[in-house]
């Protein structure tokens, strides 16, 4: 069975939400915490749009934090793929966070998620070739696969 190649614009993801008073510290701050999880969902979402199949989680590679967002702030998620393999896709998901009252925006993290899509039976399913269809996504799908490469030379070294 051949897969339908499809465009990284297919699949690509925005979130945004309120940081509320429950998603923060005592001294304001968004939690780490709080903003995993939507760049989870997020990267979730998109890699499900993809593969048109349930997606799963298998390692959130790398997020750093570069500024707080703050109660009050709106954070935007964009989700977009970056990479596929035969069951696997990576996700690169940015954060921004906005002042609403300045219009303000700084960027507060950047990260890379790899998830498998499952078939019917549970199992890891093939999903669609991924077209790159601009330069930026070419340099994107060239700095993915580097990171799966090393991806792989770490699981072969845990084994």
């Amino acid at each position: 069975m051949t897969l339908e190649p499809k465009r990284v614009c297919d699949s690509q993801v925005v979130l945004s939400q309120l940081v509320q008073l429950t998603d923060a510290n005592p001294m304001g701050y968004g939690h780490g915490g709080v903003i995993m999880r939507l760049v989870d969902e997020a990267g979730g979402i998109a890699a499900t749009k993809h593969a048109s199949l349930p997606a799963v989680t298998v390692a959130i590679d790398s997020m750093s934090f570069f500024s707080p967002a703050y109660v009050g702030n709106q954070i935007t998620l964009r989700a977009s793929l970056n990479y596929v393999g035969r069951t696997s896709m990576e996700v690169g998901i940015r954060v921004e966070a906005e002042d609403v009252l300045t219009g303000e925006t700084t960027h507060t993290n950047t990260a890379y998620c790899v998830y498998v899509a499952l078939g019917p039976d549970g199992k890891p399913a093939p999903v669609p070739p991924l077209i790159d269809e601009t330069e930026e996504e070419r340099r994107r799908m060239e700095e993915a696969k580097h990171r799966q490469q090393i991806r792989l030379k770490e699981r072969q070294k845990e084994q």
